[in-house]
């Protein structure tokens, strides 16, 4: 078994066995994240098999400066963005909305059926659709980094790693991600 970056070098020289075993060990790792920032499980598909595919084209582009699930990741999250803008749909809701209704499921799992107050889940469906809305209007930047750390779990250096930015700069994304929600919520619920 060959380490990436060795896979990498003979991929580079068009080893096709090593361009499957690559695809082989890091496929579930491109999906999951392609599924992650696109809501509709075929184009997440085609943007893995796209990442892949530049991946073969371009890997004696490969800098060793970053470990290759980090390139792939960054790949992959260029290509959802790209895919995203050049289609004007924002398909990130979907996933945080599943997320959300995880919570609730955890959460009702401790409830009674006779507890259960139909004025309440109202109102936390109201809730829910004012996060979501609002989530979508932040700027695309913030609301993938946004959705890495929240959803996806990932830490700041990972982000980092992945989005080709410092620390620093994650940091201040994800506070400036969060100042926005917050007063965007604040206007939206001054309205109600």
């Amino acid at each position: 078994m060959f380490e990436d970056q060795e896979l990498i070098r003979r991929i580079a020289r068009k080893d096709h066995l090593a361009f499957q075993m690559l695809v082989e060990r890091y496929q579930a790792l491109v999906l999951r994240t392609c599924r992650s920032l696109l809501d509709d499980p075929e184009n997440a598909e085609d943007i893995a098999q796209e990442v892949f595919f530049q991946v073969y084209k371009s890997a004696e582009k490969f800098r060793y400066d970053s470990s290759v699930s980090t390139w792939l990741r960054r790949i992959a999250i260029n290509r959802c963005l790209n895919f995203n803008r050049d289609n004007r749909k924002f398909r990130w809701l979907t996933r945080l909305e599943e997320a959300l209704e995880n919570k609730d499921r955890r959460r009702n799992a401790f409830r009674t059926s006779g507890e259960n107050d139909p004025a309440l889940a109202f109102q936390e469906a109201e809730q829910k659709q004012l996060i979501r809305e609002t989530i979508a209007s932040l700027p695309e930047k913030q609301k993938t980094m946004l959705i890495l750390n929240k959803l996806e779990g990932f830490s700041y250096q990972e982000i980092a790693e992945i989005m080709n930015t410092s620390v620093s700069a994650v940091e201040a994304c994800l506070h400036r991600a969060r100042v926005n929600l917050q007063k965007k919520l604040a206007a939206r619920l001054k309205k109600i």
